[in-house]
């Protein structure tokens, strides 16, 4: 979770040192009471420690003594379209009222439809609204002291819904959670994945999954990651178009050990289903809708022409670049010879591996191994100049007469930052991307961390026929980057466009698809207009890689709801649904790339009214749950997606801490001017001290002065040590003499109990007596830059063995204090809220930024 907070008052070492005990309050704060953070239903961002380890954060219900006698999840699935429905049964089986919650992470790719709650049986029931409607009746609820809060955060592929209630004791409460969501078909599988995590052990604990597919299921299994104990505890039975797979783990399977009241049951449990394919083509038509799947086999690879262009600036060290390069390693392997390729990697610079494209041979491979190899990151982000250069490689290739005419172009982009050298403004490099891209070009970014504008890369990724990805910088991030590239790593067909006879169709969704890649699937879907045949005609076109194609189909558009009635668990409305969510999510990308406030406000009621109608929470729509008398109301609102991280090396200093018994990071930026110095660490028991001189950049930009580090000092009392790190150099003093080293070289030192390891141009490891850590990263900036300077990075590890009396802006942090927050209302600046926050008898105003959507 990331909270940026400012405090109305001087700025100051004092002052921040407060602000650290207000943040880390809202997070201890946000896990007693989650009702206190529905402001804008959009307080809670998840950050790298969550993706990294889930585990006991998000158990599916909290409460101290309480009682689970039922956790059941039933989904069912019919023509890839799934609704499942979450249901549980808690009983407060303590001595006093407490609050109880109700935690269930779904896909990211899901709409909530439904919530509803009973509590001592009074029910509560949802409904989809404008976000603004439902905010507002929400408000009024809440301003006569009746409402509790729903949030939704972000993860990974996940998102977690939390509501919580206070009860008093004996009280008995139902929680039924219901969402849909889209199968996409990826590397040949469709993936349903429920993550389950009771917290407890559960005497119902059920999992039930219903698929239906008319023209068949061809192969059907489950995963998951509780154990190996549980490998083959789900039955799977199928037939010839329908399976029914479940899970029931009795209590004694559940338990840790014999003697144990934890649970096992803590993970991912994915169902993995391919269905028939006697047809490329399958038309489903069901209460007035249609949806028809194209996914063709045996056809031969299309060549590719691929320019990889890697971000290697300073903020790539470390585990970033590892990941990449051993992706890469990887990639490389993968290419064939009759596909051409180059390499681009850029800091403030902008290299390339080969000017021309060259063909996948083992010679060629072996050489960009070689070089990936070699990649030391440092310095700026050259977003700009790096994607112009990859462009002029395709263009000129194309020219040449190096790339065939039926292959596939790509670029394939890895950063983890925003650009800070050369064109930094984002939509200007939108639009230079934009102008010199050809049609049959693609654009794919990836996104690592969360450091970089992920809309961005979004953004110029749709608007140039890709997609982008957000890849998580933890150990399996060489992993995601591989299964990102094997989806698009066999390209079957170009300009595939998909027709119907005039007048048999309307609101039909994206019909025309620039490739399509083995192993995926391609949709379309719309409404059938009345007709007085019973037959629905669809043509396809489409260029392969030695010939072109045309396919004709037909569909029935009776049969399948007949079909359907004979099945107790279809979801009959399926069709329906799986167009409203496609067109859904269709308009919310081209709202994102309107060019102008009208076009956004057009498309913006477009979303709304669909959402409203279909019941989807989107985010432009909120779901208001009321008691049955309509004053008490709780509110669930869709998640925005973080698009900067708290740890940004390329704004104001950014921290990021991590707090080992909340298993969380706390992150927080700093208020202050050029020339402060900051404590960081100050440890009297250790006799360790750390201090970070502030520099600032060289103007304003968009009103605000940007400070860095300019100067790391780490002292050690002991013995009289010091080492002061600075953008030009690293001097280490004693009692007696004072040495000077430059970032020139690689050179190790050793000093009685401290250890410096200066890495040319990249860091500086200082180590004391083995136990307590620290590195200062080297950033680089473009010289002639008009508003960035060089600055430093610096990295503590959690790891360090203070003593008790350890202080400082990062040291405190050994020590978790109590915080209330309080009055949280409408700000001054309509894009903020204010509230008050008690931290030991200090009362300060905050205020939290909410960009607009």
């Amino acid at each position: 979770m990331c909270v940026r907070i400012c405090v109305f008052e001087p700025t100051g070492l004092k002052n921040m040192r407060r602000l650290l005990l207000l943040l880390l309050g809202l997070l201890l704060l946000q896990q007693s009471r989650c009702f206190e953070f529905v402001i804008d239903g959009e307080w809670e961002e998840e950050t790298q420690s969550d993706i990294r380890d889930h585990r006991g954060r998000h158990k599916a219900i909290r409460g101290d003594d309480i009682t689970i006698k039922s956790y059941k999840v039933e989904s069912h699935i019919t023509s890839r379209f799934a609704h499942t429905i979450v249901r549980s049964s808690v009983v407060n089986s303590g001595s006093k009222a407490q609050s109880i919650g109700f935690n269930v992470q779904i896909p990211k790719q899901a709409f909530i439809t439904n919530f509803t709650m009973n509590v001592n049986g009074k029910s509560f029931v949802g409904s989809v609204k404008e976000k603004t409607t439902a905010r507002t009746l929400y408000a009024q609820a809440r301003a006569r002291g009746k409402a509790a809060g729903i949030v939704r955060a972000n993860s990974q592929d996940m998102e977690t819904f939390k509501t919580e209630v206070y009860v008093p004791p004996g009280s008995n409460i139902d929680f039924e959670l219901h969402y849909q969501e889209l199968m996409l078909r990826k590397l040949g599988f469709y993936e349903y994945s429920l993550y389950l995590q009771p917290g407890r052990l559960v005497p119902q604990l059920q999992v039930d999954v219903y698929i239906f597919e008319p023209k068949g299921i061809s192969k059907v299994e489950t995963l998951n990651n509780f154990g190996a104990q549980f490998a083959e505890m789900a039955r799977v039975i199928s037939s010839t178009n329908k399976a029914y797979i479940v899970f029931k783990p009795s209590l004694k399977h559940q338990r840790k050990c014999d003697n144990c009241t934890g649970s096992m049951i803590d993970g991912i449990f994915t169902v993995k289903y391919e269905v028939n394919r006697d047809n490329a083509v399958e038309i489903q038509v069901s209460d007035g809708h249609f949806v028809q799947f194209f996914a063709p086999t045996n056809l031969s690879p299309l060549s590719k022409n691929i320019v990889f262009v890697i971000d290697v600036s300073g903020s790539m060290w470390g585990v970033k670049m590892k990941q990449t390069v051993e992706a890469m390693q990887a990639i490389l392997d993968d290419l064939s010879i009759d596909d051409h390729f180059s390499i681009i990697d850029f800091n403030h610079n902008v290299r390339c591996w080969s000017e021309e494209l060259v063909p996948g041979s083992s010679i060629q491979i072996t050489e960009a191994k070689k070089y990936i190899q070699s990649i030391k990151p440092n310095g700026g982000t050259n977003i700009n100049e790096a994607l112009m250069r990859a462009v002029q490689i395709l263009v000129r290739a194309s020219k040449q007469g190096l790339a065939d005419p039926r292959s596939v172009s790509m670029i394939i982009l890895v950063s983890d930052g925003d650009p800070t050298v050369g064109e930094i403004k984002l939509s200007t490099i939108q639009k230079n991307v934009k102008r010199v891209m050809r049609e049959e070009f693609s654009l794919f970014s990836l996104g690592i961390g969360f450091d970089v504008d992920y809309d961005f890369l979004e953004r110029i990724a749709m608007e140039n026929r890709g997609m982008a990805q957000r890849i998580y910088a933890n150990h399996d991030a060489a992993e995601q980057l591989r299964a990102f590239y094997s989806q698009v790593s066999s390209p079957l067909l170009r300009s595939i466009t998909v027709q119907f006879p005039e007048n048999t169709v309307s609101n039909i969704t994206q019909n025309r698809f620039d490739k399509y890649f083995s192993g995926s699937e391609l949709m379309v879907a719309g409404k059938v207009l009345p007709s007085d045949t019973n037959t629905l005609t669809s043509f396809i076109t489409a260029f392969a890689a030695n010939m072109d194609i045309t396919i004709e189909t037909e569909a029935d558009t009776l049969e399948l709801d007949k079909e359907l009635a004979k099945h107790q668990h279809s979801f009959t409305g399926f069709a329906k649904q799986m167009w409203a969510y496609l067109t859904i999510k269709q308009l919310i990308g081209e709202r994102s790339l309107a060019p102008t406030a009208a076009k956004k406000r057009k498309i913006t009621q477009q979303i709304v009214a669909l959402a409203v109608d279909h019941q989807f929470v989107t985010p432009l729509t909120a779901m208001l749950v009321e008691s049955e008398d309509g004053r008490e109301r709780l509110l669930a609102d869709f998640p925005k997606d973080p698009k900067h991280g708290c740890c940004s090396v390329d704004n104001d200093p950014h921290f990021i801490v991590h707090l080992p018994r909340s298993d969380m990071d706390v992150c927080f930026n700093i208020d202050s001017k050029p020339g402060h110095v900051l404590n960081l660490v100050s440890d009297s028991g250790t006799g360790v001290v750390v201090n970070g001189q502030l520099i600032g950049s060289k103007q304003m930009h968009k009103g605000k002065l940007r400070t860095y580090f300019g100067i790391i000092s780490v002292y050690y009392q002991p013995d009289g040590v010091s080492v002061s790190i600075s953008t030009d150099s690293i001097i280490i003093t004693d009692s007696r003499n004072n040495h000077s080293f430059s970032w020139g070289s690689t050179t190790k030192i050793t000093q009685d109990g401290l250890k410096v390891s200066i890495v040319k141009n990249t860091h500086v490891s200082v180590t004391i007596n083995n136990n307590i850590r620290v590195m200062v990263l080297l950033h680089r900036v473009w010289k002639k830059h008009p508003v960035n300077v060089d600055f430093l990075g610096i990295y503590i590890p959690n790891d360090n063995q203070y003593s008790p009396l350890v202080h400082g802006l990062i040291g405190q942090f050994s020590r978790e204090p109590e915080v209330n927050v309080y009055d949280i209302h409408q700000g001054v600046d309509p894009l903020k809220k204010e509230a008050t926050m008690e931290v030991k008898g200090n009362k300060l105003l905050v205020t939290r930024y909410v960009s607009a959507m």
